[in-house]
């Protein structure tokens, strides 16, 4: 992999990761707990959102998820 290939490689996911952040932060978490859940890429963005969507509370959330 080219220098570039790799940097776009990183670029791309830090796009990613920012984008999930900002969907978790008008779900209602916090930035921290946002930018926790946006770097693993083994929560599901859906169900994270969806939790704080019925009622849990984001703390209660975050516990669940990770």
């Amino acid at each position: 992999m080219s220098t570039a290939e790799t940097e776009f490689a990183v670029t791309e996911t830090e796009v990613i990761e920012g984008w999930r952040a900002e969907r978790l932060e008008l779900a209602g978490y916090t930035a921290a707990q946002a930018a926790e859940i946006a770097t693993r890429q083994d929560v599901d963005l859906h169900a994270a959102v969806d939790l704080v969507g019925r009622g849990c509370p984001p703390e209660l959330a975050l516990q669940i998820l990770l």
